[in-house]
């Protein structure tokens, strides 16, 4: 039996009794996406074959709104979000879990929708769902769905880009625009219209990151700006590093909507957060390369040289103002745009 609300099949609490319906809205919905030979046992648990030794672990969780947004949705996000943390780590991404925290009343077509999304970026990234979980709560008590990922990646044998690894004379890239995811689900959750469509850069990075180490496999950091934006990324560079960081206004890209809208919301663009972009640090030597070989993907296109690592001052970030001054870069105190990934 199905329940309706203005014509629409919805999540009910018995789908996440563990029963009839929970059986149900897995082989109808859930399954028919993701399955592959490791999930289809349907065991509480995967049994992984790794034989490399060094594995990375990550894990995330998912609560964007609205769930769909211009570039993207909460399942596509789900998978790249887990994927680049992996990627960042000079890991190529082979196995994730997948956990969906579901509302009761949340309509089974958005549900399809967001599976979808979801099957296909794991796809497209070549990373298996291996295991999972699904939970319903009480009508009121979330936000439709929430997800719930885990990543295991294997690293790239010599491969080290921990940001610590940061060093005085060392080249800061940014591989694209900054702000745009923000602000395309802030602009879709409070309606805000552009002139030109401004869509979120949610994207998987590991194929930009490994056409990267192709090139130059002793960059020393990699770091993507998701929540706290560019400010927090290179904070994070500082304080682990011990050294400082150097950037330009004149050298980060900002498109005009989101330069627009930060004026407007009184935002700094250089908080708001990213989904599709990372910040490599790299020895000079090998900077023209880096560049050369991000400028030729896709995701890498735009990439620019933003700043330098310095010896001083220890664990600052500051930026060159494009009136010839310079101001420090403060990790943001708070959450700007709350909900954004």
């Amino acid at each position: 039996m199905s329940v309706k609300t203005n014509g629409q099949d919805m999540v009910l609490l018995s789908h996440g009794g563990g029963g009839t319906r929970t059986r149900q809205l897995l082989r109808e919905i859930v399954l028919p996406e993701i399955m592959n030979p490791v999930l289809a046992p349907l065991d509480d648990a995967a049994c992984l074959e790794v034989a490399e030794s060094d594995l990375v672990l990550t894990t995330d969780s998912y609560v964007v709104k609205p769930l769909f947004f211009p570039g993207g949705d909460i399942g596509k996000l789900a998978v790249c979000g887990t994927v680049n943390d992996l990627a960042m780590q000079g890991a190529e991404p082979r196995y994730l879990t997948l956990g969906l925290i579901l509302e009761e009343g949340f309509p089974l077509g958005d549900l399809r929708r967001v599976m979808t999304s979801l099957a296909g970026t794991a796809r497209q990234t070549g990373v298996r769902i291996v295991t999972g979980d699904t939970k319903v709560v009480e009508r009121g008590s979330g936000g439709g769905v929430y997800i719930n990922t885990a990543g295991l990646g294997v690293r790239r044998s010599g491969v080290d880009t921990h940001v610590a690894n940061a060093r005085p004379g060392d080249v800061v890239i940014v591989t694209g625009t900054i702000g745009d995811h923000g602000i395309a689900v802030m602009s879709a959750r409070e309606g805000l219209k552009f002139e030109s469509r401004l869509e979120s850069d949610v994207a998987p990075l590991w194929d930009l990151v490994r056409t990267l180490l192709d090139a130059v496999p002793g960059i020393h950091g990699l770091r993507d700006p998701t929540r706290g934006g560019l400010a927090a990324a290179l904070n994070d560079i500082a304080e682990a590093s011990k050294a400082g960081v150097r950037i330009r206004e004149s050298a980060l890209r900002v498109r005009d909507e989101v330069r627009g809208a930060c004026g407007l919301l009184g935002l700094d663009p250089l908080n708001v957060a990213n989904e599709g972009k990372a910040v490599v640090v790299c020895p000079p030597e090998d900077a023209d390369r880096a560049l050369a070989a991000l400028r030729s993907h896709p995701l890498g296109r735009d990439a620019s040289v933003a700043g330098v690592v310095v010896a001083e001052p220890c664990g600052r970030v500051l930026l060159e103002t494009n009136l010839g001054g310079e101001r420090i870069v403060d990790v943001p105190t708070g959450e700007d745009l709350p909900r954004i990934c």
